[in-house]
């Protein structure tokens, strides 16, 4: 995919999109205090109120001033690409490696240090060693335990579009970022006829559509239908909130498509003025107290060996997971496409 054919679409669906984890907005300004020196600018794909807590902690511990942009991550990629070699990010901290790997077939990101790259497992990181995750999210089906036994949920998400789910039953986010980096996903499994006879399977059964994956998590606790298609870690979220909230997670089986393991990660910018400093926030999101902060306060799983996830969250070796190529995510433009020819956006 070509940067004349990736700027637009990235640009524009940010403003059709409601890209999970975008607050939209720069974060009004650099995010520490103290003496004037470097700064770090940090283009977040990722919402302000949750990354940034470990920005301030970044800077508390290292001195380096930070300014950050924070919004959709298609937003953010599309700005990066606009701005070209004027871009005055030095990071690129985006919430699925779609958006990464766009960047990295544009030649965005710089290389990251060996050293640096091994500390997160081969499936996580780029193979061209210039982006890496730092937390994971595995997608899967949420219900409602009053309605349903886990028992009567598919062990495949393509299962879903059986006459059993019509009628509301199910819900769907088709604008939110996540939902459609598991499109791309499905369309890498399934192939293009595969992936566009799952949405129009699903879209006939009429599921209830919602803005993103908390609404849909909301909804399965409520009652207003029974299963939904969502990241794990947002009724972990809840249910620390209400450990009696009606709804539990249901994982796929046999390497399922539905069980995809994406990661929010990050990249250093090709040219960044602040190439140490740039680095030194990759090592920080990969520090103990980075992944604990993601294990502990945002449900997600630390990339990371020796870093425990929550208790409540399956340990990631035992997630059966897709064999995907992460990097294979970048075709947000035809993802897009399907889905607007399929009539869902």
């Amino acid at each position: 995919m070509t940067r004349r054919h990736l700027l637009p679409i990235l640009v524009s669906a940010t403003m059709l999109l409601a890209a999970c984890g975008g607050s939209g907005g720069d974060g009004g300004g650099d995010a520490g205090g103290g003496e004037a020196g470097p700064t770090l600018t940090i283009y977040s794909g990722r919402s302000e109120e949750l990354v940034r807590p470990i920005i301030e902690q970044f800077e508390g511990e290292t001195g380096i001033r930070t300014q950050v942009r924070y919004g959709a991550t298609a937003e953010m990629a599309g700005a990066i690409l606009e701005e070209g070699d004027n871009s005055p990010a030095d990071v690129f901290f985006a919430q699925d490696a779609g958006a990464l790997g766009a960047l990295s077939s544009e030649g965005r990101f710089a290389a990251l240090d060996p050293g640096t790259l091994d500390k997160v497992d081969p499936q996580f990181r780029s193979v061209n060693g210039d982006w890496l995750g730092v937390s994971g999210r595995a997608r899967v089906a949420v219900y409602n335990t009053a309605a349903l036994n886990e028992s009567a949920l598919p062990d495949s998400i393509l299962d879903f579009t059986a006459d059993r789910w019509k009628g509301g039953k199910l819900g769907w986010a088709p604008t939110n970022g996540s939902f459609q980096a598991f499109v791309t996903a499905l369309r890498v499994t399934e192939g293009e006829e595969g992936a566009r006879a799952w949405l129009e399977g699903i879209k006939a059964n009429d599921p209830k559509v919602y803005e993103n994956n908390i609404a849909i998590v909301e909804a399965a606790g409520a009652g207003e239908i029974q299963a939904g298609f969502v990241n794990h870690y947002y009724l972990h979220r809840v249910k620390a909130e209400n450990p009696d909230f009606p709804a539990a997670n249901h994982l796929f089986p046999n390497g399922d498509v539905g069980s995809l393991v994406n990661v929010a990660g990050v990249g250093v910018l090709e040219g960044t003025e602040q190439p140490d400093e740039a680095r030194r926030f990759v090592e920080f999101l990969l520090s103990e107290p980075a992944q604990q902060y993601f294990a502990s306060e945002t449900f997600e799983i630390p990339l990371v060996d020796g870093v425990a996830a929550d208790p409540t969250l399956p340990p990631l070796e035992t997630l059966q997971q897709p064999d995907i190529d992460l990097a294979q995510l970048d075709d947000l433009e035809g993802t897009l496409r399907l889905l607007t020819e399929v009539g869902v956006i």
